[in-house]
Formats: structure tokens, C-alpha cells, sequence
């Protein structure tokens, strides 16, 4: 008989054991198999990562007990463990993700139905694709992904990640409509590893294909691409690698580039200045530094013309209860770090003053600006808002929150909600950040690339019915990077102002990260800092006032080593590599 290797589906164990194969089960197996195996006394889920492998002398070896479905080709299983080591995890974890929604029991012939040639695509889309390599493709909100999805499928068996499944249905029937062979991820396992494109959410990046010829992701900029449990892949870097061990082009699409795509990429293109322009909507801003907007809070003039206008008006506030900040009451600017980039909050230390707890940096209670003593908390949420709202616009306002029914959205004209709202709410003719200051300020090293990603999502959505769409900012740093490259419409010059910004402290992509919490935390921490003591680009810094530690060092590379080869203890030990909100 045959033997195996298998990899156990069984938290704790990373390893793998060899198996013998009963002749009956012989011709199904394969390198990706999903088998049940005798481990330790009981039955237990494994796949095949290896067949045939080197024997180990005076060694009896089991039979594996059954074949319970195809699972996905050994190019994918390899890829998984480039992915564990990657992102610190274990490979079994990353291969659930590559299985198909129901078992299978073995791949379909592929299909002799002749491809259709498809509609030609837009010159920019045909040159992304029209090289190996990874192209980042900025295009404006207003542009539709179904063109980059038919120029990748154009090409062949195309693999094509999107931030969500109802964005992935979409592009899926448009390339159908326009004769394309495609399949949706998980649901269609069995028909794309068969022949065809396919395309799906974030785990769609591990689909079968018979032959990968181009690959495309969507809105990468988007967080949802991420994985939130361990290990925490990233379906863009995973798509990447995927496609340059095809050797075929990757396509990055985004309006507005991350830093990590752009730090990869081969070129770069981009549409011309006005044709850019014209696929931005109208963004406003209202400085809430003016007497007048101090006197009134959240509620500017700008935004009052929006609520008794007839349009459709969407209000994103992302505190839901009583989030505090501190402005000064006498020019109306934000208490902020010293290079502007983080709030800062009250405390008492050896009497009031304020405190960024990120990086320690406090000062007595005074304005940076003005030198004013005289602070005020800034505490509006959600509910209160809703309030407010309603009473200036003479009308009921709408709370929109992960439970509201889509019946309650359409009965209300005016709308108020967190950033969730954005994603719940299909038509809008205006949105308005009523505090945009909380993301621009947000403690966390991506803040800027995350408040970025706010206003692509709220432009998308007044431009997706009507030409004169509006986005309305409200802030008290009018001057911020981010909020300059709104208005002009120029994302590609935020992206070099924000990598400056991140390369002084070595921030991605210019060094890597990773996040260690659970009880563990303190005992794997110095294990670390003992391995790194004589490699000065790795740093330990911590622990926070929560237990966690961050983890720098110089590269993805050399932080995937070093925590491959540092001895893990016992307990509930998280590592998150590449935190997005650190």
C-alpha cells in the first residue's frame, strides 16, 4: 500500500504523521485530500500534504479510515504553508479556508464547452493585465470593477477577490452576461477547479483553478480583506504571491491605493488628472474651529443646507456612546500630540493633564496653539445625534445599526449611524462625517489609510445614482493629509505624504508588525527581545496598560523568522501579525 503524509486537523498539534492507503481509496487520493485518521485514540479530520514519503525504518504504519472529500490542489496546500509561516500560524487553520462548502467527493472532467471571446476592455484595464507582474490600478470611485473583471477573465481561468460576497455575486453575473465562464467561490468549488474563473470574498483567494492566467482584487484597500482570527493572512499579499508563482499579471484595483500594494507594486497606472477628477463627487469642508461652529457643535451651516434639502442625507458619527475629546475652548483646536498626528486625553497625573497613552507623550492642560487653559469635551454619540438632527431638519431621522431592517432604512429620508451605515445603505445623494477628527486622530499607525478608505465607501455611494453627489467633511484639522486629498481628489499625493509619516518610526510598509496578547504575552516577549538582542532593526515594545506587546522588525521575512524559530510557551498565546488597528 501506498503511504501519506498527513496533516491533523487538531488544535495544538503542527505537525504531521504518515498513514498507509487501502486499496479501495487508492485511486481518490491526492496531495489535498481531506482524510480520518486514528490520532491518539480517537478519529480525527487530516489532510494529505505529502504521498509517498521517504520511510521511516522499524516504523508500523496505520491505515487512514476513510477519504472524505477532494480538498484543494497541492499548489494551494503549498501556498497555505507559505502562509502560516508568513503569518505565524498553523497551516491546518489556513486550509480550512481553502475547502469547498460541502463534501466532495472527487473533481468533475473539465468542461469541452467552447469559451466565448469577451468584450474588449477599457486601454487602462487591457494594459494592467497586459504584463506579468503586480500592477496597482487606481481608478476613481465612480469606476465600475465588472471592466477589470472581464479584461482578467478575458485571459483565461482569472481569480478574482472582492471586499465582500455581494460585491463578488455582482461581478460574477456581469462577467456571466458578457459570456465569461465563472463560478462563485465556495459555492461552485467543484465547477472552477473543473475550468473557469472564479471569484468570491476574502477566503475566495484559496479557490481552485485548473490553470491561475490572471489574478485581480478588488477595492484592496478594503480591511475586510484581512482575516481577523490566527493566523491573520491578507488576501491581497496572498493573491500576490499566488500570482508570481503562476507567473501571471496581478492586478491591484483601488481608488485609493494602500501603502503595502504600492510598496509592491511593479507600476503603477493611473487615468489622467481629469478624467480622475470627474470620478470624484463634490467634497466639502466645514471647519469646526469657527466661533460659529464652536457655539454649535456637530451641526455646521453646511450641514443644516443638507438636512433641509431634499435629498437623501447619510451622517456618519462613530461614537455610539460617550467617546470623549478635548478641544480648546478658545480657538476651537483639538488637543493633539505634539507632531499633530494623535488625540490626547485628560488624566490625572500628578494633577490634570493630558495623555497620549500610545506612546506615553503628556503635557500640562494647555492648548498647543493658543496656549488657552480652558478645555472642552467633546462627547456627542449616535442616539443624541439622531436627536439634534431631527429637530433641525424638522423631519424623523433614522438610526442605522447592524439590526435595523432594510423596511426602517427606506422609511427615512434623513439617516444617522456609524461607519456601518455606509455599508448598509444601498442610494444617498450626501453623506456627512459629522466628526471625521476621531479617524483622522485615531491612535492607531493606519488611521489616515483607514479614514481614507471612509470617504472612497461614502463617494461610491452618492456617485452610484446621481452626478451631483456630495460629501460633506466636518473637522478641526481642515489642513490634514487626508482631508487636502479629498477635496483635490488626489489620493496618490496622500499616499506619499502618509508613507513619509510611517518611515520614521518604521512603520509598514518601510518594517513589519506584530501584536502579542493573552497570558502568555509576558513569557513569549522575552523570549523575543533574548533572540533579537543583536539584530538592531527588531525592537519588543511593551506591555500597554492591556497586557499586549508589539513586535517590529525589519521585514515581513524577518519577522516571520524570527517568530517561526523562538520557542512558543503554553497558554493562549495570540500573535497578530500585520494589526491593522495598532
Amino acid at each position: 500500500m501506498r503511504a501519506v503524509r498527513v496533516l491533523p486537523d487538531v488544535s495544538g498539534i503542527n505537525k504531521t504523521f504518515d498513514y498507509l492507503v487501502p486499496s479501495r481509496w487508492a485511486p481518490v487520493i491526492r496531495v489535498g485530500s481531506l482524510v480520518r485518521v486514528d490520532l491518539n485514540g480517537r478519529r480525527v479530520a487530516g489532510w494529505v500534504v505529502d504521498i509517498d514519503p521517504e520511510a521511516l525504518e522499524g516504523v508500523a504504519l496505520r491505515e487512514i479510515s476513510k477519504v472524505s472529500s477532494a480538498g484543494p490542489p497541492p499548489e494551494v496546500v503549498d501556498l497555505a504553508h507559505w502562509a502560516a509561516h508568513r503569518w505565524a500560524g498553523r497551516p491546518a487553520t489556513v486550509l480550512k479556508s481553502a475547502m469547498p462548502e460541502r463534501m466532495l467527493g472527487a473533481y468533475p472532467a473539465p468542461s469541452d464547452e467552447p469559451v466565448r471571446t469577451l468584450p474588449p476592455a477599457s486601454p487602462l484595464a487591457h494594459q494592467a493585465f497586459s504584463t506579468a507582474g503586480i500592477t496597482v490600478l487606481q481608478l476613481p470611485p465612480s469606476h465600475d470593477p465588472v471592466d477589470a473583471a472581464i479584461a482578467a477573465a478575458a485571459l483565461g481561468d482569472a481569480l478574482i477577490v472582492t471586499p465582500d460576497v455581494g460585491q463578488a455575486r455582482r461581478i460574477g453575473a456581469a462577467v456571466r452576461a458578457a459570456g465569461g465562464r465563472i463560478g462563485l467561490a465556495g459555492r461552485d468549488f467543484a465547477q472552477v477547479a473543473a475550468s473557469g474563473s472564479v471569484v468570491g470574498a476574502r477566503s475566495g483567494v484559496w479557490s481552485p483553478l485548473r490553470s491561475v492566467a490572471a489574478v485581480l482584487v478588488v477595492d484592496e484597500h478594503e480591511e475586510s480583506l484581512q482575516e481577523e482570527r490566527n493566523p491573520t493572512w491578507h488576501a491581497r499579499d496572498v493573491a500576490i504571491e499566488r500570482a508570481r508563482r503562476a507567473g501571471v499579471p496581478c492586478v491591484l484595483l483601488s481608488p485609493a491605493p494602500s501603502l503595502a500594494a504600492l510598496a509592491a507594486a511593479d507600476q503603477v497606472i493611473r487615468p489622467s488628472r481629469a478624467d480622475e477628477r470627474r470620478g470624484w463627487p463634490l467634497v466639502r469642508v466645514a471647519d469646526q474651529r469657527t466661533e460659529e461652529a464652536r457655539r454649535t457643535g456637530l451641526f455646521s451651516d453646511e450641514l443644516v443646507r443638507l438636512l433641509r434639502s431634499e435629498r437623501r442625507v447619510v451622517c456618519i458619527l462613530n461614537r455610539k456612546g460617550r467617546a470623549p475629546m478635548l478641544a480648546c475652548a478658545s480657538c476651537g483646536e483639538l488637543v493633539r500630540t505634539e507632531d499633530g498626528e494623535r488625540l490626547m486625553t485628560e488624566v490625572e497625573v500628578d494633577g490634570r493633564r493630558v495623555l497620549q497613552s500610545t506612546d506615553g507623550e503628556e503635557r500640562p492642560l494647555i492648548c498647543a496653539v493658543c496656549t488657552g487653559t480652558k478645555l472642552k469635551r467633546l462627547r456627542l454619540g449616535v442616539n443624541r445625534a439622531a436627536e439634534e438632527l431631527a429637530a433641525l431638519a424638522g423631519e424623523p431621522v433614522g438610526e442605522v445599526t447592524a439590526e435595523t431592517d432594510r423596511d426602517d432604512i427606506d422609511r427615512y429620508r434623513v439617516l444617522v449611524g456609524t461607519e456601518a451605515a455606509l455599508h448598509r445603505i444601498d442610494e444617498a445623494d450626501a453623506v456627512a462625517f459629522l466628526d471625521f477628527d476621531q479617524e483622522l486622530l485615531a491612535p492607531r499607525y493606519r488611521a489616515g489609510e483607514q479614514a481614507m478608505a471612509l470617504v472612497v465607501r461614502a463617494a461610491r455611494l452618492v456617485m452610484r445614482t446621481s452626478s451631483d453627489g456630495e460629501v460633506l467633511i466636518q473637522t478641526r484639522t481642515p489642513d490634514h493629509r487626508v482631508v487636502r486629498a479629498a477635496v483635490s481628489a488626489q489620493t496618490d499625493a496622500f499616499a506619499a505624504e502618509e508613507s513619509e509619516v510611517r518611515r520614521g518610526p518604521g512603520f509598514p510598509p518601510h518594517g513589519a508588525l506584530a501584536e502579542l496578547s493573552g497570558a502568555p504575552a509576558d513569557v513569549f516577549a522575552e523570549s523575543l527581545r533574548d533572540q533579537s538582542l543583536e539584530d538592531p532593526n527588531t525592537h519588543v515594545l511593551g506591555p500597554r496598560a492591556d497586557g499586549r506587546y508589539l513586535l517590529r522588525s525589519a521585514s515581513p521575512e524577518e519577522l516571520a523568522d524570527l517568530l517561526a524559530t523562538t520557542p512558543r510557551p503554553k497558554g493562549r498565546l495570540r500573535v497578530a501579525v500585520d494589526p491593522p488597528r495598532v
